[in-house]
């Protein structure tokens, strides 16, 4: 009788630690799949965090590069890209046997010619002399229009030294670059052509249309600029009585 007792005392001892065991095996395999899709959500949020950080990365490299060109560097690289399609399209009209200007004025409407003619002649007027660092910048504004870059040479130094073309403050290319002779020859003949100039230049200076006529011809008024320059403080009182009939 004890070892029907304690055989019944076992199974039921053993009964009920399988009962027990049974829900945690369940409530484990329940968890398994929640556990598995956190895991996944966190190993994307780590892969996302990466690719941030090396976007982060890549833009804060290309912003500091963009902080080291020119002011105008943006401008002027566009205006480069104009020039260069210009003279392909020039080349395109010139094997066809068309006039480039007249196949340009067919693409561009009337409104378009209307305002570009009217920013052309409000474009950079002659205001006469201001101080010399105005005069140097219309100089250079005039000069740097003049210059017809070759576009030929900038497209194969552009595959010789990729971006080291368009140096920055940490690059080594500037002063290592050779001109060529065609270069310094055009350099020379443009200097040459500025002394010419230099030598017949005289000093534009603004009309004003408000301003008494007392002349009859330009060289007279000449000379009466030269009088008034020399003897004006001393014969304005005699002027003005003159003007006014009171003299006597």
């Amino acid at each position: 009788f004890p070892v029907a007792v304690a055989e019944c005392g076992l199974f039921q001892d053993s009964s009920g630690s399988e009962d027990e065991a049974r829900p945690v095996t369940a409530a484990a395999a329940a968890a398994a799949p929640k556990r598995e899709e956190r895991l996944r959500k966190f190993r994307d949020l780590h892969m996302k965090r990466n690719e941030a950080r090396k976007l982060n990365r890549q833009e804060v490299d290309e912003e500091d590069k963009r902080l080291k060109l020119p002011a105008n560097w943006e401008a002027k690289k566009a205006r480069l890209e104009w020039e260069r399609k210009v003279a392909e399209k020039k080349k395109e009209c010139a094997a066809r046997g068309e006039d480039y200007e007249r196949v340009k004025l067919l693409e561009i409407s009337a409104e378009d010619a209307e305002r570009w003619e009217r920013k052309k002649k409000r474009k950079n007027p002659d205001l006469g002399f201001s101080d010399y660092a105005a005069a140097q910048l219309r100089q250079y504004q005039r000069l740097t229009r003049q210059i017809k870059p070759d576009l030929e040479q900038y497209e194969k130094l552009k595959e010789q030294y990729g971006e080291a073309l368009y140096p920055t403050s940490d690059s080594l290319f500037h002063g290592t670059h050779v001109p060529s002779k065609e270069g310094v020859d055009r350099m020379v003949a443009d200097l040459e052509k500025q002394i010419e100039k230099r030598e017949k230049y005289s000093r534009r200076r603004p009309y004003n249309d408000d301003a008494d006529i007392d002349y009859i011809n330009e060289r007279n008024a000449k000379f009466n600029k030269k009088a008034e320059r020399f003897y004006g403080k001393y014969t304005a009182e005699i002027k003005q009585n003159l003007e006014r009939g009171t003299a006597v």
